[in-house]
């Protein structure tokens, strides 16, 4: 059996300096075979997400990516002014000239140790249910999260063409994953892996709880079990911990941004070890 290990991270946020320097010089292999899972939010400009990607699939025996929403956005200063769907499709053609594994690939198997696992990336977006159950509507929480002054540049920048709304866009990547996930052999145990949580759980330590209405959809809510999950992946919530539900680890793997790993000290690691899972304890900070 091979030495090598699955990894895990997520939101690099290469943008920044400091992190583009922890690329360059600090995500690094253990071993030739050692696979990478990078979960979403690399970066804002398409030329870094894959400037990224490529310096990691040159490391890496595999490199996995299931995109965040900075990916998605259509910033004023990018050449590449593709929107919604037509550029997440442009990124993935990019991606399988890398030899980088998209949402749109065939879905590969961990055979190393603690496998064989399926490992799943996908692109699943949010469609506003991660509400209080006393608000009745999506546009009723987006007010309240207005009104807050809390209110994620998604509104702005990360544009659904040719879906009417983004709610629109993430019932159709719902329903298309589940049915893909729906036809994997019975007994297929798989490793999860999406930007957005897939369970309200992990939203509820945020500092705004207002932000959660932009962190997934209630739809995934029974995925890990349904699907035989041995480990769920996921970032965006910029809070590195390990959790569990109905027995089932999660991962919550981000970088950050410079100022949030600067106080925590990275602690866990630059990188999250998925398997084997040597540190099955919970962890919370």
């Amino acid at each position: 059996m091979s030495d090598g290990r699955l990894w895990a991270t997520s939101d690099l946020h290469v943008g920044y300096q400091e992190n583009r320097e922890i690329l360059t010089q600090r995500l690094v292999p253990r071993s030739p075979d050692d696979w990478l899972i990078v979960a979403g939010d690399v970066a804002e400009k398409a030329e870094d997400v894959l400037w990224a990607l490529g310096v990691l699939a040159g490391r890496f025996a595999r490199v996995i990516w299931a995109p965040g929403n900075h990916e998605l956005w259509t910033p004023q200063k990018d050449p590449v002014q593709l929107r919604g769907r037509a550029r997440y499709e442009h990124l993935v053609a990019a991606c399988r000239s890398l030899g980088v594994l998209t949402p749109e690939d065939d879905y590969p198997t961990w055979t190393g140790p603690g496998g064989p696992v399926t490992v799943v990336p996908m692109l699943l977006l949010y469609d506003y249910s991660f509400r209080p159950a006393h608000v009745p509507t999506a546009a009723a929480a987006l007010q309240i999260a207005y009104d807050a002054g809390v209110v994620a540049t998604d509104e702005f920048l990360l544009h659904p063409d040719p879906y009417p709304d983004r709610p629109s866009w993430c019932a159709e990547r719902v329903a298309a994953t589940e049915a893909r996930l729906a036809e994997l052999p019975a007994g297929t145990r798989t490793v999860l892996v999406n930007h957005f949580p897939m369970t309200r759980l992990p939203t509820r330590i945020l500092r705004h709880p207002e932000f959660s209405i932009w962190c997934g959809t209630d739809r995934t809510a029974d995925w890990h079990t349904r699907f035989a999950a041995a480990a769920v992946v996921y970032g965006h919530l910029h809070i590195p911990r390990t959790t569990y539900e109905d027995g089932v680890r999660f991962e919550e793997v981000s970088l950050g941004y410079p100022r949030e790993w600067k106080r925590h000290g990275m602690r866990r690691g630059l990188l999250r070890e998925v398997f084997p899972d040597v540190d099955p304890v919970p962890e919370s900070w």
